[in-house]
């Protein structure tokens, strides 16, 4: 997963905050503490829909840009490379237990046992693979991946 430089996730920023699909105009416009050529954040725009972050339809000559993914699934993304880098996951993931609050290790338990839910689901029905990002073109994964 590559990473996001300033100014893409500043722009992802301002599609994550909306439901819609946004112009160039719009966006640019939603870059409040920056005064970007249009031109500039179009070809940032252009470039996250070919990176797969971005989702762009046509509106008569214009183009309208939106999340491929939540900004969840894309933190959760750069977790998983992090975890991938290191040598060892289980003491990785260990560490990162012991650096939760009492309420995030409650979210994260809740989150476990519905995963473990749904693989049971989804093994029964015979499909034991989940994908992290949905229909996002992005590597597919369960949670203990080597």
């Amino acid at each position: 997963m590559n990473r996001l430089g300033e100014l893409e996730r500043a722009i992802m920023e301002v599609l994550w905050q909306t439901e819609s699909s946004l112009t160039v105009r719009q966006v640019s416009n939603g870059l409040t503490q920056r005064n970007l050529a249009h031109t500039t954040v179009m070809t940032v725009l252009d470039r996250l829909a070919k990176k797969g972050f971005a989702r762009r339809e046509r509106d008569g000559r214009a183009w309208r840009y939106r999340p491929a993914a939540t900004r969840e699934a894309y933190v959760a993304e750069l977790m998983l490379t992090a975890l991938e880098q290191t040598g060892d996951r289980d003491a990785a993931l260990a560490r990162f237990a012991q650096s939760v609050s009492g309420a995030e290790a409650v979210v994260l338990r809740e989150a476990l046992a519905r995963l473990e839910r749904e693989q049971r689901e989804q093994q029964a029905e015979g499909d034991s693979e989940i994908g992290l990002w949905g229909n996002w073109p992005s590597r597919r994964c369960s949670p203990r991946s080597p």
